[in-house]
């Protein structure tokens, strides 16, 4: 009974919930649902029928009979009370200025706007970070930022000093929060009930007058955003508090990485080269001068003469419709995408193992594994919400297993670390699998009920001891025992890898050494357990299940097997020939077999290993034609046709994220300029090439609704669906939940999964008195892969030159010091970039991100790749360090 009124409600829920629910709120300023309760200001308390004094309905949950008051005389009487006092020394201008802050509206809503007096305090504001503006003559004391900080992030950046009336909330680097261990998430800032912790964004008192529901263009973590806008202008993002994936989270990419959709160099209108120039063109004179150059090499010199490569940053349906030109308006099987460069082994060794190339389980399953085993993923910086939850598990007393060479963030906090030198991950993986089996911590029931191949695959790791895996990897044999002890004792245990693993001259045998532990231990199709690639890009694992792959078509159907509903659903052949990957498409270019390439949404210059071959490729090609939002370096080089597409917030359509859950993108801007959507330019250069009649959609869902067609699936997502939350695949009917474990019960190859016996099989990339060190490459937390978005927001504040991360007595012994400039050279390039010294790395090794135009890290990168799916070995390359001058100089 609330107010005399009968409520149902779930048994154990917190009564705050239930009162806000049925619209008897009461105040409360110290409490966010994304953390516990703290019931420090009190303000929520009501008077619960037998007992003694009133209690904090923060705390409280809600038990059958309950009998509830919450605006009695004597509480509206303390809250008045309380609310004056947190007034007394606040500054009235500022409730005045932001009236709708929380805590604004309870001093309007008990007359209290007169009580606000305090007279603000300069030296109480910092102004230093580019995206919070800190104001503590505005805190109350709530330490809500305090806690949201340690209990959702997990990064202690904001400490309480001093004692009782004199506490004081400040940055853990006791001067500016940039100074601090901040990570830009901005999860303070959305907490803050008051505005001393306030986006800079908002300062001038703008608000949103509308608000749309969409999903984040960066990492494959696939979280969603709330995104305020005014006169067509982003002016602020909210994480969705309800997000099944991030939970009320974001990422400072996410969050505050928006600024890029109005830079000054986006491209607006399409653009044609001329000699050695560029002009701008009508878009009826753009496409059909691309149209031409494409026609005219499938003319002349056949469709195999032609490339298509898709976009991980589009949406499905887009990629859906790259694929499409290409084999049914172009003719081609030459069609691929980036995953090509980072997660294809994990395609090749899930989908080899247990018939699928996707993650066996769900970020949920984080929360529920009894251990964490984390291998070449430095998921804090990549993935930060994944990272976030991973993080706060180990914190929990969770057993976390980490696998990098790196001494990452998780590393740090780690039960166990096993760093091996780059390109060595294999030898370590065998000498676990040995252990296990050796030491009989397997599950023989499993292995009987669901495997084949047991006994050989045991037979062959008799030789991979701890002992000849530590001399090749330079891990302690002891350690490797512990970690294979752990993995295997724990169950389920949870298996979530990186780049780390895949972009080896090894990876996809990597990839299937992780799936024998899993299958070793029986953590396939259970909770808490499987194997789980952590995709790079928005939609990268979209961008290849719907078909941008040479050798697959839409729902990742092997091609031969889905030929005959291909054709029948397009009314046209699906060629016949092998399709190339992009590093062969590379190869062909740079040997003239392929003559003209389109691109969407994509940098492969940048990108690409050995960018000098790249940069020499794409110059002998006839026709580049790029549909991008900026002047890309890869249109810069050898473009002949730039045609201006919109970003993922001025179009519809749908993201694939990392754990298979298709997800909603809204429109929330108009495109600018006279930009298009990638589908709007698609089906435009298809009309020219003579298929329009196939390529006539009214809108996304129309795309999607063919895709569901052709892929059983994905047959019961629907659009509808879609609106009321994401869904994973396998989805096969319009009244199936989803599947977020796979292979519970079978293996698409059948009932059983086989084990795979694997050697190992040394990089060519290897150190000698020329080229002593290894460089490592990846990302970072501020930047996203190449930039394009990042690089245009003010994240270049938080990260501007671009550094590369040595030990301190490499740095001594090269005479090298904090921040001086210095060159990395390689057998096939070099670059230059500022030194930052660091334990992270080991002795004799480097890392570099390779996000910076300018530092154009790809140069050195070299020519190793996976022979089973042609991925570069972007983390093992042998290079040597030159000082070029000190900081400053």
């Amino acid at each position: 009974m609330i107010n005399g009124h009968a409520v149902a409600a779930r048994d154990g829920a917190r009564l705050l919930d239930v009162l806000d629910a049925e619209g008897a709120g009461v105040p409360h300023l110290c409490h966010d649902a994304r953390t516990a309760p703290s019931s420090s200001c009190r303000l929520c308390e009501v008077e619960i029928a037998g007992r003694d004094r009133p209690c904090c309905a923060c705390a409280t949950a809600v038990l059958e009979g309950m009998v509830v008051e919450t605006h009695t005389a004597a509480l509206e009487e303390f809250r008045r009370t309380m609310l004056g006092l947190l007034a007394a020394r606040y500054p009235r201008e500022a409730v005045l200025g932001f009236p709708d802050k929380e805590f604004h509206r309870w001093l309007r809503s008990y007359g209290l706007l007169d009580a606000a007096k305090g007279t603000p305090c300069p030296d109480a504001i910092d102004a230093a970070h580019p995206y919070v503006h800190v104001d503590m003559n505005r805190c109350i004391r709530c330490f809500r930022c305090v806690r949201i900080c340690e209990e959702l992030q997990g990064q202690f950046s904001w400490k309480l000093w001093g004692r009782g009336d004199a506490t004081q909330v400040v940055p853990d680097s006791g001067t500016t929060l940039l100074a601090s261990s901040c990570v830009s998430c901005g999860a303070c800032v959305d907490s803050c009930p008051t505005g001393a912790l306030e986006d800079v964004s908002l300062l001038d008192g703008t608000t949103a007058e509308r608000w749309v529901r969409t999903t984040c263009p960066y990492c494959g973590t696939g979280c969603e955003m709330n995104v305020g806008v005014r006169d067509d202008r982003i002016v602020d993002v909210r994480p969705v508090l309800d997000a099944p994936v991030s939970k009320g989270h974001l990422c400072a990419k996410g969050r505050y990485g928006t600024g890029f959709v109005d830079a000054s160099d986006r491209v607006l209108r399409p653009l044609v080269r001329r000699g050695d120039g560029w002009i701008e063109a009508s878009w009826d004179d753009a496409l059909d001068e691309a149209a031409r150059s494409l026609a005219r090499v499938r003319t002349r010199d056949g469709p195999g003469a032609i490339g298509v490569l898709g976009s991980a940053r589009a949406t499905n349906e887009e990629a859906y419709l790259t694929q499409k030109l290409a084999r049914l308006a172009l003719g081609t099987n030459h069609v691929d995408c980036c995953a090509r460069v980072c997660h294809a082994p994990s395609a090749a060794g899930l989908d080899a193992v247990f018939g699928t190339g996707a993650a066996t389980n769900s970020f949920d399953d984080i929360e529920r594994a009894a251990l964490l085993l984390v291998v070449g993923a430095n998921t804090t910086e990549s993935h930060p919400i994944v990272g976030a939850r991973i993080r706060q598990r180990a914190l929990a007393g969770v057993p976390l297993v980490v696998i990098d060479p790196r001494r990452t963030e998780l590393a740090r906090i780690a039960a166990i670390h096993l760093a091996p030198r780059p390109g060595t991950n294999l030898p370590l993986l065998l000498a676990m699998a040995q252990v296990l089996v050796a030491e009989g911590r397997v599950d023989r029931a499993f292995i009987d009920r669901r495997t084949d191949g047991y006994d050989a695959f045991a037979a062959t790791l008799h030789e991979w001891t701890p002992e000849r895996a530590a001399a090749i990897c330079r891990v302690d044999a002891e350690a490797i025992r512990g970690a294979a002890r752990c993995y295997g004792d724990a169950r389920p245990a949870m298996c979530l890898h990186g780049l780390g693993v895949t972009e080896q001259v090894q990876g996809t045998d990597g990839v299937i050494a992780l799936c024998n532990l899993a299958l070793l231990t029986g953590n396939v199709g259970v909770p808490g357990g499987g194997v789980n690639p952590l995709r790079g890009q928005n939609n990268v694992q979209g961008c290849a299940t719907m078909g941008c792959e040479p050798s697959r078509l839409t729902g990742w159907q092997d091609l031969e097997a889905a030929r005959a509903s291909h054709e029948r659903e397009w009314g046209g052949a699906v060629p016949a020939e092998r399709g190339w990957t992009l590093p062969e498409m590379i190869d062909a270019a740079d040997a003239g077999r392929l003559k003209a390439l389109l691109v969407v949404g994509y940098d492969i210059l940048l990108t690409l290993p050995n960018a000098e071959v790249t940069a020499r490729a794409l110059g002998r090609l006839d026709a580049l034609v790029v549909l991008d939002l900026f002047f890309t370096e890869t249109a810069r080089a050898a473009g002949t046709v730039l045609l201006p597409v919109g970003s993922s917030f001025e179009k519809d359509g749908t993201f694939m994220n990392s754990e298979r859950r298709i997800q909603r993108v809204r429109r929330a801007l108009r495109p600018r300029g006279e930009c298009k959507t990638d589908a709007e330019v698609l089906c435009l250069l298809a009309e020219r090439l003579g298929y329009g009649d196939r390529f006539r959609y009214r809108d996304a869902a129309e795309v999607w609704d063919e895709v569901r067609r052709l892929w059983p699936a994905a047959a019961g997502i629907t659009y509808s669906r879609l609106d009321a939350g994401g869904l994973q695949v396998p989805c096969p009917t319009e009244d199936h939940p989803g599947t977020a474990i796979l292979h519970a019960t079978s293996f698409p190859v059948g009932p059983r999964a086989r084990f795979h016996a694997l050697d190992f099989r040394p990089s060519d990339e290897r150190p000698s008195p020329d080229f002593p060190m290894i460089l490592i490459t990846g990302r970072q937390l501020y930047h996203f892969n190449a930039e394009t978005m990042t690089g245009r927001t003010r994240n270049r504040t938080l990260r501007g030159d671009h550094h590369v991360r040595l030990h301190p007595a490499d740095a001594e012994r090269l005479g090298v010091g904090e921040g001086d400039w210095i060159r990395v050279r390689s057998r096939h390039g070099s670059f230059d970039g500022r030194a930052t010294l660091t334990d992270e790395v080991h002795p004799g090794e480097l890392f570099a991100s390779f996000h910076d135009v300018a530092a154009l890290v790809n140069r050195v990168t070299g020519v190793g790749r996976d022979p089973t799916t042609g991925t570069p070995e972007y983390k093992v390359t042998a290079v040597r360090v030159e000082r070029l001058r000190r900081l400053g100089a």
